[in-house]
């Protein structure tokens, strides 16, 4: 991969901003890729602050589940670029990253292409994945919105068989806008004209927005809660729209979050034009969906020596205030069928809130450890994100690292404990890796 990775390494060069929200370059450069855009399969397109990505999983499974091959765009990675771009496979039901040889033929393309023009790294690498796309057969193609929604590099696609908008909550206010009205503004732009857009479960705020924004540009909205709901009930998931009622197992992907998550996947495919649902399709989506570091239980040797044996590890990505309150609700429910003590290890960039985001665990956890993210520069100090949890009155200490965070986690527990690593996905890639090499040099 040392190829793709140098290539990458310059595309971060063509802008001096790592983020610039405009359609206008990538425009442009699409433009002289004869549009490709406008050549990849159907797709399906999607924004929101929390549960867009669960959501593309189960997106993907339930599609995969009804004998439909799917290509895949999301952001950001966790170990290596090439999960970014996910392309169908002919003969298999599962899609697969793009190959080495692929990813560095269309990103050598798009760098020839573009020329001397400035583009951000996630405008030119979403150009590269519209080529990739479009020169290989699929049904779907799922793309993930990077940040927002009006601006994003995505939002160029002209016709998506469909739009969906999950969770909005307060997160990236730099960006899109200091108040939810603000930023459900900036998400609602993915809606298009005549394309069905479904949504969760929103604030009040925010369901006034995307409603009006769908009135004003004749847009058919799909609201949950409205037009469709989901639920949990004696074990199984219940959803329920104007014409169906479906009794169907309970996602494979843990935290009453995903229920939601689930929800707004089936909905959507409801929605799909020219598309049957079946009993076996949907079973099977719900129970195969693969979304790594998303309350992710991990069972290594090398993390759980460090640990009282018989102790649980867990990893999720969530880096805002609601996704640490999605987080603390699941915990709480854990707590409550098989108690055991919870600690803790963070680490958050220094443009999250990280007090807040902490203060969703009070009455939860003993001891929270906070750790710095290697390899990234702008995260809060172990000592500063320390303080952040002390203010918000956790029992905190600052960490040299995961392992000595994980050591001081056994040192102040009397029983196995249940250790939850949270608060960034570059953490959470981190830690995958760290796993990973360990099992590779076995």
């Amino acid at each position: 991969m040392a190829e793709s990775l140098s290539v990458l390494e310059k595309l971060k060069t063509l802008h001096p901003k790592v983020i610039d929200l405009s359609l206008g370059r990538v425009e442009r450069l699409v433009h002289k890729l004869g549009n490709p855009h406008n050549k990849i399969p159907p797709a399906i397109h999607i924004a929101g602050t929390n549960g867009k990505g669960s959501t593309l999983a189960f997106l993907e499974a339930l599609l995969n589940g009804h004998g439909k091959k799917v290509h895949k765009f999301t952001s950001p990675h966790l170990i290596s670029f090439h999960e970014r771009i996910v392309l169908a496979r002919q003969n298999f039901r599962k899609a697969e990253p793009i190959s080495e040889q692929g990813l560095v033929d269309v990103l050598s393309r798009v760098i020839q292409a573009n020329g001397h023009d400035e583009i951000t790294f996630f405008e030119i690498t979403t150009a590269a994945a519209f080529l990739a796309f479009a020169e290989r057969e699929a049904d779907y193609t799922l793309l993930e919105t990077g940040l927002g929604g009006r601006l994003d590099a995505t939002n160029i696609v002209p016709n998506p068989a469909l739009t969906l908008i999950s969770s909005i909550s307060i997160d990236h206010t730099q960006y899109l806008g200091e108040t939810l009205k603000q930023i459900a503004g900036e998400k609602a732009g993915i809606m298009k004209r005549n394309v069905p857009c479904i949504a969760s479960h929103q604030d009040p705020d925010v369901s006034v927005i995307l409603e009006n924004h769908a009135e004003q540009n004749d847009v058919p909205l799909f609201m949950a809660g409205r037009d469709w709901d989901v639920h949990e009930q004696h074990g199984r998931l219940i959803y329920q729209d104007a014409d169906t009622l479906l009794d169907l197992p309970l996602p494979n992907l843990l935290g009453r979050h995903q229920i939601e998550n689930a929800g707004l996947a089936i909905a959507s495919l409801r929605q799909l034009p020219n598309f049957n649902l079946s009993e076996d399709g949907l079973e099977y989506g719900l129970q195969n969906a693969e979304w790594p570091g998303r309350l992710q239980r991990l069972q290594s040797p090398i993390l759980h020596e460090n640990l009282i044996e018989g102790s649980e590890i867990w990893l999720d990505g969530g880096h805002n205030i609601d996704a640490a309150r999605q987080l603390a609700h699941t915990m709480a429910e854990w707590e409550e069928k098989r108690p055991r003590p919870m600690h803790i290890i963070c680490a958050m960039m220094e443009n999250k809130k990280a007090g807040p985001f902490l203060a969703s665990f009070e009455g939860l956890t003993e001891f929270v450890g906070t750790i710095p993210i290697p390899g990234q520069d702008k995260c809060f100090s172990a000592l500063e994100l320390a303080k952040h949890a002390q203010d918000v009155e956790l029992n905190a200490a600052p960490q040299a690292g995961l392992i000595e965070a994980l050591q001081t986690c056994r040192s102040v527990a009397t029983v196995p404990n249940r250790v939850l690593i949270c608060g960034s996905l570059y953490l959470v890639g981190y830690v995958l890796e760290y796993v990973k090499s360990f099992e590779r040099d076995k």
